[in-house]
């Protein structure tokens, strides 16, 4: 499968208005439990904060989508 983002990119969870915006941190390897094959192209580790906390967390890209026009955390 072909790699969606790269890492600095803004995403966010499909078909969510509620959801926090993420930065893409890396692609991470994660083995399939069915075939025991390791996947380096679809499993996201992304960043977010949430009352001043870090949250890491890792998500298939499917289930995210690109962010348009977005900055960083903090507004200038």
């Amino acid at each position: 499968m072909t790699r969606k983002f790269k890492p600095g990119d803004w995403v966010k969870f499909k078909g969510r208005a509620l959801c926090p915006k993420m930065e893409v941190l890396k692609y991470v390897p994660k083995k399939d439990p069915v075939f025991g094959t390791i996947n380096n192209d679809t499993y996201l580790e992304c960043v977010w904060y949430k009352n001043g906390e870090r949250h890491i967390e890792v998500f298939n890209q499917n289930r995210l989508i690109k962010m348009v026009g977005v900055g960083g955390f903090y507004k200038v």
